[in-house]
């Protein structure tokens, strides 16, 4: 069943999230709206339930899930500790899109499948109003990955993941566009020190004003080998990804970039090739391609914009998409993460 509502955001009606939530309960599935992106979600102390996730996404068993909660009596339910370092993480930035992986209690408690046999699993407490009342009614942490089949992109609206996920769920909760449209920043606190997993929009230089040391995984921007064990989603398989071939150019130098999307433009279409650009707006009149899609100007609308643009490029039958990247900085990390993932490493720093 879809709840749909008319009018603004987090306006669905109590008895519509009432009923998502009963069907939690039940053990069955409920796709929902986060501040993120849109999540798969099912009861996290039900191993059945949890099952039928990986079963809808054709996800990978070794791939971790994230944990959702309303309250900290959820947090502390399902963790071993909280040391100082993550109350200081939890007083700044929960709720909200950060999730922290803890020390997990026994298998007892959370089911193996939720963490991929790992003793350590991730807790978020998201700020959407909606998966919050969805949580606290359902009386239960809920595990929910991205609400798309594994590799494609995630979804930010409804209306994008309908298709592939119609069926597989018991209801959904219609919550319009997300607010960031990339998903949640995944950290380990480890001696005292941030390790960022995977980034999203609360950046390395936000974590830098809470604590001395942030580093960023060396699999954030890099590969990661088939048998090595990841303890974040997003880090090990294709993802992102539409069935076109795409490719990332980038440069500091706004002029050398064009130019190289140009030359790759240029020998394309040499070879009777049609190529499509997703640029932001102030650059689309100095590409030579045909096709050029405006991704927005700041990174907050490239966060936002970008998976909806990478789920229609499919579409347009075209033999390659070039992405401009975004640099590293701030926001731009977790864009390039996605990206770099989106093109399977078919990037260009010139």
């Amino acid at each position: 069943m879809i709840s749909k509502y008319s009018d603004q955001k987090e306006k669905i009606k109590e008895e519509e999230i009432e009923e998502a939530a009963r069907e939690i309960a039940k053990g069955n599935l409920v796709l929902f709206p986060t501040e993120t992106v849109y999540g798969i979600g099912a009861n996290a102390l039900d191993e059945e339930a949890v099952k039928k996730i990986f079963i809808a996404k054709g996800r990978a068993q070794d791939n971790p899930l994230i944990v959702h909660v309303s309250n900290m009596q959820m947090v502390e339910d399902i963790v071993e500790s909280i040391g100082d370092l993550e109350r200081k993480l939890i007083q700044r930035f929960w709720p909200g899109p950060l999730t922290i992986i803890f020390q997990r209690k026994s298998k007892e408690v959370i089911p193996n499948i939720v963490t991929a046999n790992l003793d350590t699993v991730g807790v978020r407490m998201p700020s959407n109003g909606i998966a919050k009342e969805l949580i606290g009614k359902a009386g239960v942490p809920i595990a929910a990955p991205s609400a798309n089949v594994s590799g494609k992109p995630s979804g930010t609206k409804v209306e994008d993941i309908i298709t592939e996920l119609d069926g597989k769920v018991e209801y959904i909760l219609d919550g319009g566009l997300t607010d960031i449209g990339l998903e949640s920043t995944v950290i380990k606190v480890e001696d005292n020190k941030i390790n960022i997993l995977r980034p999203g929009k609360i950046t390395k230089e936000q974590l830098e004003e809470v604590a001395e040391e942030v580093e960023v995984d060396k699999h954030v921007l890099g590969r990661v080998e088939q048998n090595e064990i990841v303890s974040s989603p997003g880090m090990k398989y294709r993802h992102y990804a539409p069935n076109t071939k795409c490719m990332m150019i980038y440069s500091e130098n706004e002029e050398k970039m064009i130019n190289e999307i140009n030359k790759v433009t240029n020998q394309m279409q040499q070879e009777n090739k049609k190529v499509l650009v997703i640029g932001r707006k102030e650059h689309l009149d100095s590409y030579l391609a045909e096709r050029k899609w405006n991704v927005g100007e700041t990174l907050e609308e490239v966060a936002k914009n970008i998976f909806t643009l990478l789920r229609k490029v499919d579409k347009e039958q075209v033999d390659l998409v070039i992405i401009e990247g975004v640099g590293d900085k701030e926001l731009g990390l977790a864009i390039t993460n996605r990206l770099i993932r989106a093109c399977a490493y078919n990037y260009l720093e010139v």
